[in-house]
């Protein structure tokens, strides 16, 4: 802002001169108050002028419809939407969300820094504020092969950039404790930044040690008791919302009169056709209320909690020289955005862009890795051999999953599903290294009773996993994917239907319509093969993430979380 700019946005403030906007006979959800403001609303120059009695070149008559700060979403993966970083801010602008702070490690796990530059370059044209933490885990662990590895001096190469704020979810708290290098590295490099933090179960003098290196917020917290250790010991707890890990009725009863400053709502994943049935940060909102939130409150950890945790300057309010982000609904609560405006100008209305997405300039899509060797039925057989299978099972609505012994089905030597248990194998193949088997498991939890799917979203090191009750199927999916460079696949006995993912194998530059359409015809024909997950792609590719207890499978084999090790098939 020079000084012309400056004086005439003073002088607007003052009323001594008509704003550009006036908002006539709003109601004004005040997130520092925690009251509701019956006043106009002036907007000049892309900034708020101020509250109270105004008159303007435009004036909008609000008739008594409530306005709240543009909503902010502190934890997201982009990726996870399936949706290209322009597609989604289509898709999340009509909802009233004005920015999200987004951890881009799943396409640096496949792309390395270069996939970090695509998003930075996506960023730079987007009416959505799109800010970046950077990825502190490539990969995740070594118990898996990622398509990149990233240290600090990797990261400190993007810098100085205004989207960057600190480093993401720092996953291996067991290097934090340990005091590994690379970590600390890494801890000491964004020392004076935000550093968020990943330590699902991680208490006493572990968690003091996790604080100690620097780290300032978790979004891992499932139960009550741990979310109220991480608050007491001056953690920022992300109440998270997603399309698989659903937290918020758990956790809602930690937010206080005392709390509320450091706790907000985040997604972290959400799947297209949720952003399009459900909403954004508005979904989550409505959720909040309705199990008993006030709604200022609610509204409040979706826009200035995260904006006040992240630095961000000039937004999360509705208040004199903040950003002029905000959105309007008719009832306060549920909040239905129907007007959505970025810097004073109207982007949205009724849930539709008033801006044609193709007009913002975007940079070349990424190609996607896809170096797998030979695919066969037989590099899924599994020798028999003496005592229980360590099975994953999959727990609804959460990212854990628990550690099952059962007795194996065996046939002519050889363990094989057994559906009537919902007893179904599990494949990891690693897409980045030719010539490599795969590693085989079990999961229980699918429920299939016949028929296979596949992906090559499969966190966090996105190799392709596969699952399903035959060989023949699940080889079959993956082939399709290695075809195809990446996406999800169901397969039945010659039978194929595919959502190609061109972006690194996670995302389409298709609309967010288009892929939620695809979507609900892959989870329609896996309901038919007796899926009874909501999200069975959501659920499998959350099987190879092995920083999230308890047992998960990754190309080089079983882990258990709890020893960060591997662990045979059989116990």
């Amino acid at each position: 802002m020079d000084t012309a700019r400056l004086k005439g946005l003073i002088e607007a403030a003052r009323g001594q001169r008509p704003a550009d906007l006036c908002i006539k006979g709003s109601r004004l959800v005040n997130v520092f108050s925690g009251g509701i403001e019956t006043a106009d609303l002036a907007i000049h120059d892309g900034f708020i002028a101020g509250w109270g009695r105004y008159e303007g070149k435009e004036t909008i008559q609000a008739d008594g419809m409530y306005i709240s700060p543009g909503f902010i979403d502190g934890h997201v993966h982009i990726e996870s939407s399936l949706l290209s970083p322009a597609n989604f801010c289509a898709a999340v602008l009509p909802w009233g969300t004005s920015a999200v702070v987004a951890d881009p490690h799943e396409i640096a796990n496949v792309l390395g820094l270069d996939g970090i530059r695509y998003f930075l370059e996506c960023a730079r044209n987007l009416p959505l504020d799109i800010f970046l933490n950077l990825p502190s885990c490539v990969p995740a662990t070594n118990l898996e092969t990622s398509g990149a590895t990233l240290r600090a001096v990797d990261l400190q190469s993007l810098f100085p950039d205004e989207n960057l704020l600190g480093l993401a979810e720092m996953m291996n708290f067991p290097g934090v404790i340990g005091a590994d290098p690379e970590v600390t590295d890494k801890l000491l490099l964004f020392q004076d930044l935000v550093v968020d933090g990943h330590c699902p179960g991680l208490s006493g003098r572990d968690l003091n040690a996790y604080l100690a290196a620097g780290i300032g917020s978790d979004h891992e917290c499932v139960a009550l008791q741990e979310a109220a250790e991480k608050l007491a010991r001056g953690m920022t707890v992300m109440i998270r919302e997603g399309t698989q890990s659903k937290d918020l009725e758990k956790l809602i009863g930690i937010v206080n009169d005392s709390t509320w400053p450091r706790c907000m709502f985040v997604s972290d994943d959400l799947h297209p056709d949720d952003l399009i049935d459900k909403g954004h940060m508005n979904a989550i909102v409505n959720l909040a209320m309705t199990l008993g939130m006030d709604p200022v409150r609610a509204i409040t950890l979706v826009s200035w909690t995260p904006a006040n945790y992240f630095r961000l300057r000039r937004r999360g309010a509705l208040a004199p020289g903040f950003f002029a982000d905000f959105c309007i609904s008719p009832t306060l609560d549920p909040w239905n955005p129907v007007r959505v405006f970025k810097r004073g100008i109207e982007i949205a209305r009724e849930g539709e862009l008033l801006t044609d997405p193709i007009c913002w300039p975007m940079p070349p899509l990424p190609g996607s890795p896809m170096r797998i060797g030979r695919i066969s039925p037989e590099q899924m057989l599994v020798p028999a051999k003496a005592g229980k299978l360590r099975v994953i099972g999959i727990l609804e609505a959460t990212l854990f999953t628990r550690k099952l012994l059962m007795d194996p089905k065996i046939e002519n030597g050889y363990v094989v599903c057994d559906p009537e248990r919902d007893l179904l194998k599990v494949a990891v193949y690693n897409r980045y290294v030719q010539g490599r088997d795969p590693a085989v498991g079990f999961v229980h939890g699918l429920g299939l009773k016949k028929g296979a799917l596949a992906s090559t979203v499969a966190h966090d090191s996105h190799n392709v996993i596969a699952a399903g009750v035959s060989d023949s199927d699940i080889t079959a999916a993956v082939s399709a994917l290695r075809q195809t460079g990446g996406g999800m696949a169901a397969a039945l006995g010659g039978r194929i239907e595919i959502l190609p993912l061109p972006i690194a194998g996670l995302m389409s530059a298709l609309p967010a319509s288009d892929i939620s359409d695809r979507l609900r015809v892959l989870k329609a024909l896996l309901k038919d093969w007796g899926a009874k997950l909501e999200n069975p792609f959501m659920a499998l590719s959350f099987l190879s993430l092995p920083v999230i207890p308890e047992l998960k499978l990754t190309d080089l084999g079983l882990v258990e979380v709890s020893s960060f090790s591997h662990v045979p098939l059989f116990e």
